[in-house]
């Protein structure tokens, strides 16, 4: 992890770089909504759930670049605990689908998911290309990654929901995203958990945080 004395805040580059994503995500995430209510999609709407939360990370994000190291960890621990309560509402909304039935239209989900794709990917090489990543940002980065990959899994679904007419592929891939949400979740708490003994030079297990 890089230190406070190696993290350069090249805060005007920084802060453009997370405009543009932040701008990027909500365009996406306002498409995930309006697609996935008129394709009955609980993958899309879990996605738009999902770009919501990073935009509110991303805006957290640019108020922490000039703030002290203590103020990005919190920022970095809002954004985890962000994931996990987004991954619980999808695999609530999952099993509501499922009991009541749904009729997921793939094809929209297919355009949708390619769409959004293309944009996650911008998002993520313009994180990845940012140098000295302090916890925060790496929290940004690893937001964006898991956008990319959900949306794999999406057009994967959407595929066998037009081969076989079910709704069970959107199901699986929804709570796939929450799964995959709570990894991330769990790893950027993580990640705050160390950088807090990176700053004190102390050992995980020698004092609490």
């Amino acid at each position: 992890m890089s230190g406070e004395g190696e993290f350069r805040l090249d805060t005007a580059k920084r802060r453009r770089t997370l405009w543009v994503v932040l701008w990027l995500n909500l365009a996406i995430a306002i498409g995930f909504f309006a697609v996935g209510y008129l394709a009955d999609s609980n993958a899309l709407l879990a996605n738009g759930l999902d770009n919501s939360s990073d935009a509110l990370v991303y805006a957290l994000s640019l108020l922490a670049l000039a703030r002290p190291r203590r103020w990005k960890r919190g920022a970095a621990r809002f954004s985890g605990i962000m994931l996990l309560v987004f991954a619980a509402g999808v695999i609530i909304d999952a099993i509501r689908r499922f009991v009541d039935g749904s009729d997921p239209a793939g094809m929209m989900m297919l355009a949708m998911a390619a769409v959004a794709a293309v944009v996650n990917l911008v998002c993520l090489r313009l994180l990845q290309n940012m140098e000295g990543k302090d916890v925060n940002l790496r929290a940004a980065t690893t937001f964006s990654f898991n956008d990319f990959i959900s949306n794999g899994g999406i057009i994967i679904a959407a595929v066998i929901v037009m081969l076989t007419g079910a709704n069970w592929p959107d199901l699986v891939v929804g709570i796939a995203v929450a799964g995959i949400a709570i990894y991330g979740g769990i790893d950027i708490l993580r990640d705050a958990h160390m950088d807090g003994h990176d700053e004190r030079g102390t050992v995980h297990g020698e004092e609490r945080e």
